[in-house]
């Protein structure tokens, strides 16, 4: 049998990487040693930031909801606890929408809540 070599999975392996790397400033885009380094870097922050973005939403939506209820005269704590009080299963994502989109409906679950404590 011939001898195979591996020039062809190589080359593709290291185009795989500059392609990854398509963008990047300076030597970054174009050496495959520093293109490898920075996409595996860029690829931890990709990680790291894909856990964030879900701490980050629920802090947006605890404040939205949060502003919401002191509009209506109470805390954001004690309308939580009178939602799960009253038994109303809403996420805060959600209390977050009907907090910018519908005031009206805000404050009819605001009522309920205090009704519940």
């Amino acid at each position: 049998m011939a001898r195979v070599k591996g020039a062809m999975a190589t080359r593709k392996r290291r185009n795989k990487t500059l392609k990854l790397a398509k963008g990047y400033w300076g030597a970054k885009s174009k050496h495959f040693k520093m293109a490898k380094e920075a996409v595996m870097k860029s690829g931890n922050y990709a990680y790291i930031s894909r856990k964030l973005k879900k701490r980050d939403f629920r802090r947006l939506w605890i404040t939205r909801i949060s502003a919401a209820c002191k509009a209506n005269g109470v805390n954001y704590s004690t309308f939580m606890n009178g939602l799960k009080k009253a038994d109303v299963a809403l996420n805060r994502k959600m209390l977050s929408e009907i907090a910018i989109n519908d005031a009206a409906g805000f404050t009819a679950l605001v009522e309920k809540a205090k009704a519940a404590l």
